[in-house]
């Protein structure tokens, strides 16, 4: 058997182990002050290009056209007055000095910033000659305007469908000032956040508010927050100090398991360094969650020690006996908690990789920071003078309470109501939205500076979110032909009909305005030209009307081979982005098909990356959690030679998988690139609850226990320790829900906390109530053990902690 060989193998290695104590723990020690040693050059660091799946066809647009029409680092900043218009000398050159200001931020593309007093907004005209002309809409060198001229600028601004509505609302109250990064790096992001602070802070006066949003705002006021999570990870220590001092009141059971959590944190912080990943600050609950892993394998090896202690009264074979009957379930639920915390990686986006290469390194090392170094200190350290166990009592209490309901009417009651519980979770998971249910950012808070701009934005703006979808022509010029212009058009009707589409702006509306101006205004004339000679011309002239270069780079490349069309939403909710794309998917279809050379792709730009991130954490989530699920039946079902058995240690994982995604629904908690990891650590975690109830059973069996009193005892006995081992691992997060100000980290802790107690029920409730009703053959065989096993991995008195010495000794 399968399950023979690998016990074989794991008694093999505990033999070398114990033969030579001082040496491997000199070993796992040496290891970690290596890893440790690779801590100080870690850096706490994110990229926004580590959050976007390249691989998706979006994306690839986003990165080839991005630095022609720019990309999704954008940074929009708003200036708003209180009391009449924008169109005032003191505010606009307030609006000229914010401006530049922005301009010169490190990292902004000169060529792609927009604003009503920037060079590259200007007024096309005909003048007296004949010729067209373009001025800026306000210069700074002209000195004051006149009344009438403030008056004559806002008709003129109010006339333009290019800067009405996009650059200033409609009610003349509010300017937007947006801004192209060239870069992604956080060092040159938290720059320019830096210098737009300074800026907000020099102009800010009564009656005039500013706002700022963009990924750039955002990844700055992010990093503010970066002392509290120093703060947080105190209070989490300390509270992780007093559960342990509460639990043991003894030293060892103190000491032990948080020198678990420094060994295990400098393995997974190093190897983290040696790869050269970055830890971000947004995942930072996983780590502390895995750090509390290895916390509560420690508490449950502490403990069991302690149980054995007061049998043989020998801290060297207490140790011995310990490890013997934890090791291998112990084992497989450490390794399957690697391999679905591993998962990660196999999200699209770099992030996800990254997350997934050092978490389950991390996860997989308490095997070795843990499993082993915890008994192989007990063995060589000093054996307590006290040797009496003080648990017995409370597993007698829960035992008798148990005992009645331990038979199959009940466990069949049980899983009758958990089916109805995820029946309802099912439900509740169908209104999940993949990607953000409301205008602003998740990961602040409602009320913060950054979504109360988000939201003032959404509301003044029809259309403050770019969609790009480019029209492209396999030849040099090629656009310019009279059919892919209209091909064009029609694509912009057709989107214009899409209610969350605020506006469009695209080359056709480019040549059927300077075509009009070309025929003293005449509206007749307000059409695209019959020939490609015609559309050239009338392209040459608004180029050659601006003393800018680049007049046409915003619709246009040089060689005229990709036309950007542009389409403004007012917010990047997901319902929003999906009706969009999916409007411009059908209209690409129906417009950018039969002419020779010519397409049209969607989507770039900030609507476009978002929705190749909506649609790509879709995809990462059903495959992330379909494989944690098959990898961790079949990792226990080839441990068990039982496919009962595998089955029997996911059902808990889709109980609690089902509940929590149900939970997100009806929390309205929008699943994004950073949400997929922490449901994917909670699978992960939540499994090995289950192992251990299960192989508690078995052993109970095993020693000639009935099925009902085995259950009862496992309960009692195992039951407790999963109790603490829970509330321990809730404690290594919980303090992220009440301290952190990042409501992402708040509400990914509290999704884990959800997950974590859902899964203790799963194995504490779930798994024996199936048990109960089904009496699977491989627990309730009379020998579940290998031939040739020790008596003591044989047939342990308990699998975990929480039993008492009145039952050892049976």
């Amino acid at each position: 058997m399968i399950r023979q060989r690998i016990v074989a193998a794991l008694q093999r290695g505990e033999e070398w182990i114990f033969a030579s104590p001082r040496f491997v723990l000199a070993l796992i020690l040496g290891l970690s002050a290596f890893f440790a040693s690779q801590i100080p050059g870690m850096k706490m660091a994110s990229d926004f290009e580590d959050l976007l799946p390249q691989g998706h066809p979006y994306i690839q647009l986003h990165n080839e056209v991005r630095g022609i029409f720019g990309g999704a680092n954008v940074i929009t900043v708003a200036v708003e007055v209180e009391q009449g218009s924008i169109f005032s000398n003191e505010t606009l050159t307030a609006i000229e000095r914010i401006t530049q200001g922005i301009d010169v931020l490190p990292g902004v593309n000169h060529n792609l910033v927009a604003s009503i007093t920037h060079r590259t907004t200007r007024r096309v005209y005909i003048n007296e000659a004949g010729t067209i002309r373009s001025d800026p809409y306000y210069d700074p060198n002209a000195g004051a305007l006149t009344p009438a001229q403030l008056k004559t600028l806002q008709l003129q601004v109010q006339a333009d469908p290019r800067i009405s509505g996009r650059l200033v609302s409609a009610d003349g109250k509010v300017a937007i000032i947006r801004a192209q990064m060239n870069s992604s790096t956080s060092d040159e992001l938290l720059e320019a956040f830096a210098g737009l602070q300074k800026i907000r802070e020099a102009e800010a006066r009564d009656g005039l508010r500013i706002y700022a949003v963009g990924n750039p705002v955002l990844t700055g006021w992010v990093y503010t927050y970066l002392p509290q999570i120093f703060e947080i990870l105190l209070y989490t220590a300390a509270l992780i100090i007093l559960l342990l001092a509460g639990y043991f009141r003894r030293l060892y059971g103190i000491v032990l398991p948080l020198m678990g959590i420094l060994l295990s944190s400098a393995w997974g912080l190093g190897f983290m360094n040696l790869i050269g990943i970055h830890l971000d600050p947004l995942s930072m609950p996983i780590p502390f969650l895995i750090a509390a892993r290895a916390t509560s394998h420690g508490v449950q090896l502490v403990e069991r020690y302690y149980y054995e202690l007061a049998r043989t009264q020998s801290g060297r074979q207490a140790a011995r006996n310990a490890l013997d009957a934890l090791f291998r379930p112990g084992s497989l639920a450490i390794i399957v908690d690697a391999i679905g915390i591993a998962a990660v990686a196999i999200g699209a986006a770099p992030f996800n990789k990254h997350l997934g290469a050092f978490a389950g390194f991390w996860a997989f090392s308490v095997i070795f920071t843990v499993h082993f170094m915890v008994p192989l200190a007990l063995t060589v350290l000093p054996q307590p003078r006290r040797t009496e166990n003080n648990r017995d009592q409370t597993s007698a209490t829960l035992h008798r309470l148990v005992e009645p309901v331990s038979n199959a009417g009940v466990g069949r009651a049980v899983l009758l109501g958990a089916l109805v519980l995820i029946g309802m979770g099912a439900w509740g998971a169908s209104q999940v939205q993949f990607g953000e249910s409301e205008p602003g950012s998740p990961i602040l808070k409602r009320d913060h500076d950054y979504n109360r701009s988000a939201h003032l934005i959404a509301e003044r703006f029809p259309g403050s979110e770019e969609l790009f979808v480019v029209a492209r022509s396999s030849e040099r010029e090629g656009l310019r032909r009279p059919e892919a212009m209209a091909a064009m058009e029609r694509f912009e009707r057709y989107m214009l009909a899409e209610p969350v589409v605020g506006g469009a702006k695209g080359l056709p509306d480019l040549v059927k305005q300077v075509n009009r101006l070309t025929h003293e205004g005449d509206p007749r004339w307000l059409q695209i030209p019959a020939d490609a000679r015609g559309v050239g011309s009338l392209m040459y002239a608004f180029e050659y009307s601006s003393p800018v270069p680049g007049a046409l780079r915003e619709y246009v490349n040089p060689e005229e081979t990709l036309a950007n069309l542009t389409f403004y939403l007012p917010d990047l909710q997901a319902k929003t982005i999906e009706a969009a794309v999916q409007r411009a998917k059908q209209g690409a279809e129906l417009f950018g098909k039969g002419i020779d050379g010519f397409t049209i792709e969607p989507a770039a730009g900030v609507v476009g990356v978002n929705a190749a991130i909506n649609q790509a954490n879709f995809h990462d989530s059903v495959m992330v959690t379909a494989f944690v699920l098959i990898a961790s039946f079949l990792m226990v079902a080839i441990y068990y030679n039982s496919a009962h058995a595998g089955w029997l240690m996911i059902l808990p994982m889709i109980f609690a998988t089902v509940l929590s995604y149900g939970y997100l629904g009806i929390a309205k908690v929008g699943i994004n690139v950073n949400i997929i990891p922490v449901v994917a650590v909670g699978m992960g975690v939540g499994i090995d609850y289950a192992i251990y109830v299960m192989d508690r059973v078995r052993d109970e069996i095993e020693k000639g226990r009935a099925l009902h009193d085995a259950v009862a005892h496992a309960i009692s006995t195992t039951g407790l320790a999963v109790m603490f081992t829970a509330t321990t691992l809730v404690a290594g997060v919980v303090m992220w829900v009440f301290f952190s100000d990042l409501r992402f980290q708040s509400s990914a802790a509290l999704l884990l906390i959800v997950m974590l107690v859902l899964n203790a029920i799963g194995a504490m409730v779930v798994v024996p109530a199936w048990i109960l009703a089904f009496r699977p053959g491989f627990v309730t065989a009379s020998s579940a053990a290998p031939a040739g096993a020790t008596k003591a991995a044989s047939s342990p008195d308990f699998a975990t902690p929480g039993c008492g010495r009145q039952a050892a000794a049976e």
